[in-house]
């Protein structure tokens, strides 16, 4: 059957990515893709759409931006490798999409339970139905916003979430055992990862982080960022998303002013991953943003960013300072830079230059995450970064620095 040999095909692609980036595919979680037709959950998309490695969209809203989606396979393979379910595990699934949820029902096994909750209607009854076709039928499926206690007083060994989140509710810490593992795609100065968090003694600790990219999460969780235009024609900006208060005004035809470069003599094979760096500068510079730009101003060399969605970038008063595309200094070697624009925009790239040191000779550390409850004292917080969300204080820290 076609379905099947393009379901294996997609797995063993998964398998020798997860070889490639040192991680491990468990035999569980193999034969668990193997098993569940994807295809059954992708609605009317072609066999080779529902089996190619990318994120399917279920539903959009009336300007096109989706709401839903069955996730990428090999981000799913990855969240459930972070996850580490066990067979007689109790599983709460937040965001729902069935193709996960069917997954988790064959890894937890006859002992185990699945609970899938979704604050679309459209969405649940679809998974509903999905996975009763698929022969899910023991599945449960909850229409609710999630931010509150699917059921007062339940526990679950295992949350995994399965949108955007900017802030962890408590009723998420709530609803985990003690000694249980919630793995979250969680948004932090606009950049998201999914951590692996497990619960002690009321802190979740983070025990590793994979970079990923999910639809927003919807109802009372929701939060959304802040732009500020560096252009009339609105196609280079600024993003700000944890409530920082910028002057705009400050930075009107910043661009138009020479850019200054400052190179750090760090370099790096383009084809090793340096996401951890975006977090180490979102942590060491004040004033942090992203800078957001459209393909059309790139190529015109407005600005060259490392990512136009995204690159790490910094305000200081009337000057603003970006990661620079890295330049190649040798063969498959790249060096680190940062450009600025501004009356001071020779300072400002030279902090950034200088902060992308700082990480190098560090070790090029791996963060850690720690969760605390609002409220937490100052002093009963660990040392490093502390950001501040509507629920919790965040602490991000590099221990692995030298």
């Amino acid at each position: 059957m076609q379905a099947d040999k393009l379901r294996d095909a997609l797995v063993d692609r998964i398998a020798a990515t997860h070889e490639m980036l040192g991680l491990a595919l468990t035999a569980e979680v193999e034969r668990a893709l193997r098993t569940v037709p994807r295809h059954g959950f992708t609605g009317d998309a072609p066999l080779e759409v529902a089996y190619g490695d990318i994120a399917v969209v279920t539903k959009r809203d009336e300007s096109g931006i989706a709401l839903s989606s069955v996730s990428a396979p090999w981000l799913v393979a990855m969240m459930l490798g972070q996850l580490q379910v066990q067979p007689g595990d109790h599983v709460l699934e937040i965001g729902s999409g069935g193709f996960n949820a069917a997954l988790l029902r064959e890894l937890v096994g006859v002992d185990g339970s699945v609970t899938t909750v979704d604050i679309d209607s459209d969405v649940t009854n679809r998974a509903e139905r999905c996975l009763t076709e698929a022969g899910y039928t023991d599945v449960q499926v909850i229409c609710g916003d999630a931010e509150y206690e699917v059921e007062p007083g339940r526990t679950f060994n295992k949350i995994i979430v399965t949108v955007g989140s900017w802030d962890i509710p408590p009723a998420w810490v709530s609803q985990l055992a003690e000694g249980g593992r919630l793995v979250v795609p969680l948004r932090t100065m606009g950049m998201t990862r999914s951590w692996a968090l497990e619960r002690e003694d009321g802190v979740l600790l983070s025990r590793g982080h994979l970079m990923c990219g999910f639809v927003p999460i919807q109802g009372a969780g929701a939060s959304r960022g802040s732009g500020i235009p560096l252009r009339e024609d609105d196609q280079v900006g600024l993003w700000l998303d944890e409530g920082q208060l910028l002057d705009g005004a400050s930075l009107d035809g910043v661009l138009a002013l020479p850019r200054a470069e400052a190179w750090s003599g760090v370099t790096t094979d383009p084809k090793v991953p340096y996401d951890d760096q975006d977090l180490w500068l979102g942590t060491a510079l004040p004033g942090f943003c992203l800078l957001t730009a459209q393909q059309e101003a790139i190529d015109n060399g407005v600005v060259e960013l490392t990512w136009r969605y995204g690159t790490p970038a910094f305000v200081d008063g009337e000057n603003v300072a970006y990661r620079a595309k890295s330049r190649q200094v040798g063969a498959g070697v790249h060096e680190f830079g940062a450009y600025a624009h501004g009356p001071s925009a020779d300072m400002a790239a030279e902090l950034m230059a200088e902060q992308i040191r700082a990480w190098d000779r560090a070790g090029r550390p791996s963060p850690r995450l720690s969760v605390h409850q609002t409220g937490t004292p100052d002093a009963d917080l660990p040392g490093g970064f502390v950001l501040d969300k509507r629920h919790t204080r965040l602490v991000i820290s590099w221990p692995m620095a030298r």
